[in-house]
């Protein structure tokens, strides 16, 4: 698939539960790409937003009525590619959308995985390193 470049009105983000929402609306009685658009919904795509690194999004809906369409995006929270995208905004931006390779069960289960792998501090032990010095106690 090729990308699709389009240049939206970034209209809102907002702070869910474990994800952020992303709506762009395109301000245009024609849709540029409406074929290849239509076909996204509950995948996974790639977001640039400007010139910003792209973000992996769940595309959640397109809505269309006689003067928008709406485009629908929800982003992983933790991402600090996210915290980049505030600056933009509320504004006009070019928006670039990419089909990604992944199911949206893997992309949610990344989140999970990144959440289990907290750092520790450096000097704290591991439960194996506990367990193998209580055994040498013994």
């Amino acid at each position: 698939m090729t990308n699709i470049q389009l240049n939206v009105l970034f209209k809102k983000m907002q702070k869910d539960d474990k994800k952020e929402v992303l709506m762009f609306h395109v301000l245009s009685d024609e849709l540029p790409h409406a074929d290849e658009l239509l076909k996204l919904p509950g995948t996974i795509a790639i977001l640039k937003v400007q010139d910003q690194e792209g973000v992996g999004a769940e595309f959640v809906s397109i809505q269309r009525d006689d003067k928008k369409t709406v485009l629908k995006f929800n982003v992983k929270r933790d991402s600090k590619k996210v915290y980049e995208l505030y600056k933009f905004a509320g504004n006009n931006v070019k928006l670039e959308i990419q089909q990604s390779q992944m199911s949206i069960d893997e992309f949610y289960e990344t989140e999970e995985d990144e959440e289990s792998e907290e750092e520790s501090p450096i000097d704290q032990m591991s439960m194996d390193e506990v367990n193998q010095q209580s055994n040498e106690i013994e």
